[in-house]
């Protein structure tokens, strides 16, 4: 299954204004790449509170910024057997930013990436 897309506020602004001047929602949904059902919620959202922006969520707040999530993507990707500890090294000295490694790994998962450990040279 692809990971949810989230549409930005700007979508959900165009979403509700096509909406009002008529297009239907499978139009929408179709034009922006999501499902029918998400277009539906939003319009339902915006009758009732008439705001298109996304609610103030409870939980814990992120620790990473998403700057800082796609400077860790692009590590990963830039070289492909850098450690967990590795990234988040240089994520604390390039942004001052002190994250576990367990923090890195989950940041990659959520990019569907892995932290790669370099296999030891003795091999049986």
């Amino acid at each position: 299954m692809p990971p949810r897309r989230k549409l930005s506020d700007l979508d959900r602004g165009r979403a509700i204004e096509w909406l009002q001047n008529g297009v239907a929602a499978r139009q929408v949904a179709q034009r922006l790449a999501v499902a029918p059902s998400v277009i539906i919620r939003q319009k339902q959202r915006f009758h009732a509170t008439g705001r298109v922006q996304e609610r103030q969520r409870s939980g814990r707040p992120g620790v990473t910024t998403q700057r800082e999530d796609r400077f860790i993507q692009r590590q990963d990707m830039q070289q492909r057997l850098a450690t967990a500890n590795n990234i988040r090294q240089r994520l604390q000295a390039t942004t001052n930013t002190v994250v576990s490694g367990q923090t890195i790994r989950n940041r990659l998962h959520n990019f569907g990436l892995r932290a790669r450990r370099p296999q030891s040279e003795e091999q049986p």
